[in-house]
This record gives C-alpha cells, sequence and structure tokens, in this order.
C-alpha cells in the first residue's frame, strides 16, 4: 500500500475518531483516495424487502455490505463502530423524520433486530474528478452537495418503493464526457451520471433549491450533470411509511477503510 494511501487512512480513522467524540460535518473532501458509503438501518423484518430493493435498484442503492440484526461492525473498516462513527444521523418513525443525532446507539438499544446497509457513495469518485481537473463544487465551496427528488420512480420490492434521489455536480460542457467515463469507471459507487443537463426533465423544478443539501453555483458554460443518489432509500422509507429506521443525514457519510481504486474497474 503506497504513502498516499496510508496517509488517507490515517485521516479516515481520525475523521471518525471526531465523529464518535462529536464533531458533525460533511464529509466531502474528507481522507480523499478512501471509499466512503451511505447507511440505513431497518427492523429486520423489513430487511429483506431493502435488500430486494437494492438488489433491483443497483444504481441508486448499490451495496457494498450487509450487516446481520443488532450488528454494528463492518468489514469496510475494522473497529469502526456505526452507532456513533457517522458525524450525524437521521431517526424516522412512520415514514417521517423525527430526529437529527449525533450518536445514534440507543437505536440499537431500543431496536436490537437493526440490519444495516452501507451503500456506494458518489463522494469516492469526486478524488478522481479532482485529479483530472475537474472541480468539483461543493469542496470547493466548503458546503453540502445538492441533491434532489426526481420523478423517476425505482423498481419496488413487497412493501418498499419510492422516487429515486439524484446528487448534482456543474461541470463545463466541454468536460462533460470526461466526467461520465472516469465515473463510469466507479460502478460500485453509482458509476456513470443519470442524467445530464435539463433538470426539468428529472421533475427539478429549480436548482437553487435542493431537496437535500445545499445549493451550488454554476458558471457559464457549465452543465448540471446527475448521479444516482445513496439518499434515494430515505426516499423509500417516506414514501413507504418504515414503521423505524436510522440513517445517515445527507452528506454525513460512513469513511471506510477501502481505496477509491478497489471499486475502480
Amino acid at each position: 500500500m503506497n504513502e498516499s494511501i496510508l496517509y488517507s487512512l490515517e485521516h479516515a480513522k481520525a475523521a471518525r475518531a471526531s465523529y464518535r467524540a462529536g464533531k458533525i460535518m460533511p464529509t466531502a473532501g474528507i481522507a480523499p483516495g478512501i471509499a466512503q458509503a451511505n447507511m440505513i438501518s431497518v427492523p429486520q423484518e423489513w430487511a429483506w424487502d431493502f435488500l430486494l430493493y437494492c438488489q433491483r435498484n443497483p444504481k441508486p442503492c448499490p451495496l457494498l455490505d450487509v450487516i446481520e440484526a443488532g450488528g454494528y461492525r463492518t468489514v469496510l473498516a475494522e473497529g469502526a463502530d456505526l452507532r456513533t462513527d457517522i458525524p450525524l444521523y437521521r431517526i424516522w418513525r412512520n415514514g417521517k423524520l423525527t430526529e437529527e443525532i449525533p450518536d445514534a446507539t440507543r437505536a440499537w438499544v431500543e431496536h436490537q433486530d437493526l440490519v444495516t446497509f452501507l451503500i456506494g457513495c458518489s463522494f469516492t469518485f469526486e478524488g478522481p474528478l479532482q485529479d483530472a481537473g475537474i472541480e468539483v463544487r461543493h469542496i470547493a465551496d466548503g458546503c453540502n452537495v445538492p441533491m434532489y427528488l426526481t420523478n423517476r420512480l425505482c423498481r419496488p420490492a413487497g412493501r418498499v418503493h419510492g422516487q429515486m434521489v439524484v446528487s448534482m455536480r456543474p461541470v463545463p460542457a466541454e468536460r462533460v464526457a470526461d466526467a461520465v467515463q472516469i465515473t463510469g469507471r466507479y460502478p460500485a459507487v453509482h458509476g456513470t451520471p443519470v442524467h445530464i443537463a435539463d433538470p426539468e426533465a428529472l421533475g427539478i423544478t429549480s436548482l437553487s433549491h435542493p431537496d437535500f443539501g445545499d445549493p451550488v453555483r454554476i458558471e457559464p458554460g457549465e452543465v448540471p450533470v446527475f448521479w444516482a443518489c445513496g439518499v434515494t432509500p430515505q426516499a423509500a422509507v417516506m414514501a413507504s411509511g418504515v414503521p423505524f429506521a436510522v440513517t445517515h443525514a445527507p452528506g454525513h457519510m460512513f469513511i471506510t477503510d477501502v481505496p477509491d481504486l478497489n471499486y475502480h474497474i
């Protein structure tokens, strides 16, 4: 393992330790070279439906790991604790967001059969975009990535259904093909964009009012490029009225110990 990856691994471990201690911040740009993941935990009774939902919708929900009922450890980061090592969690009851908290340990006490899914995150391919000279606007401006609920329905699975969520990054028109090629080499973390330009075709009426995250500036000559987003399961929680769920807050991811290159094809 080369020195830059070892350096990034130390940053990943330090970042998780800081979140465990209560630090809250979006994770884009943290520990570059290391993969990040979305998280959702649901009661065991709902786990099969969610597993099937991910299998049927691999573009927005590419599975990286599934943790058995009651578990909170993952092979993606030895010693990490999924109850504490994400900077901000969301608690959902009957499809409604009821809390945002920096420590979700209590949820595992109250619901001892939670099954946890870790899903690929597009933050993983942002380093390669930057390495190619394509600015990632939300990192450059120090804010959260903009995310939008679309009019595209995911394929339902049992009781679980909902619309796809996308993340958006402005890209200079002459670099869009490069962005497509670069991200297409990372299918485990959403891969190629699902849509380019014309946000209204996705049912997005205003780029300046994202459903999740922060708006970002779009410079002259840039076009909005949309990737499938791992917040899609949260849209499914809302649409399906799941009785209880724990998720990461959008943009506040689980930082693994897995190098980005492990997901490069």
